[in-house]
């Protein structure tokens, strides 16, 4: 089963106070128009999705191919192009997290065989930094730039028991999407959740998202002994023992942490 994280409202040209966007407003609206669910659009799909005229979709698209932050194939479709790519590796917050942790992930890949996450949180969602899929028999589909709201999964659990009060409640007493028939979306068992994953120092979530997966996660330190991020192992619910795995995630954790600290 493949499952993709796109979460986003399509957009109309007025904001919801009422006033117009601005032409940075505009050009950001077709950018984020693209999403892990929409990695491909037409130039209407993208007028649509960003709330925009075709005739301003179709001049802001022409730019931002000049300058490269789009591309356009054969088929006359539209993808994010490499210029972006470029910007995105100089954010400070996940460069030095990525190269950090890469060497570690790797170890985990081979040693468990799963999908390896390093996830942030951005607002009240978790974004994967890294990614490396796992050549399993139902794959989850699983990206760099990849977000997902935290309560579907294990990075996103670990962030949001490590957050303050307020922004769990603020995540709590929002609608919780159901991506499974097993996803947790009742604020009060997510708050035992989330204080089970305090005192244990691991997440485990079980069909979150696909339900033949069981995933595993722990936090990673920062240089100031913060929660700066989560690292996690998906792996097929059949073949998962969640103690060993927690066991080598804790162990890949204090590796990353302690890089970040030298």
């Amino acid at each position: 089963m493949t499952v993709t994280g796109e979460h986003r409202p399509i957009r109309s040209p007025v904001d919801d106070g009422g006033a117009r966007r601005t032409a940075a407003g505009r050009v950001l609206a077709v950018l984020d128009a693209f999403g892990p669910a929409h990695r491909t659009l037409t130039l209407s799909e993208i007028s649509r999705r960003a709330g925009l005229t075709l005739p301003t979709a179709h001049r802001l698209v022409r730019e931002l191919l000049t300058w490269g932050a789009l591309e356009r194939d054969d088929a006359g479709r539209y993808s994010v192009g490499l210029r972006l790519l470029e910007l995105s590796a100089l954010a400070p917050r996940g460069l030095g997290l990525r190269d950090a942790a890469f060497p570690y992930l790797e170890d985990l890949h081979q040693t468990t065989l799963g999908n390896v996450h390093l996830g942030v949180r951005d607002g009240l969602e978790v974004v994967y930094i890294e990614a490396i899929r796992a050549r399993v028999r139902k794959p989850v589909d699983s990206h760099v730039g990849d977000r997902w709201p935290m309560h579907a999964t294990g990075t996103g659990l670990v962030l949001l028991a490590h957050a303050d009060r307020e922004l769990q409640e603020q995540v709590l007493s929002s609608p919780l999407t159901r991506f499974s028939p097993l996803t947790v979306v009742d604020p009060d068992e997510l708050r035992r959740r989330l204080a089970l994953v305090r005192k244990t120092g691991v997440a485990v979530a079980r069909g979150q998202i696909t339900v033949p997966d069981i995933v595993v996660a722990v936090p990673v330190l920062g240089r100031r002994g913060e929660v700066a991020a989560a690292i996690s192992v998906v792996v097929e619910a059949d073949d998962a023992r969640p103690r060993e795995l927690a066991a080598v995630l804790t162990e890949a954790s204090r590796s990353i942490s302690a890089s970040l600290t030298a």
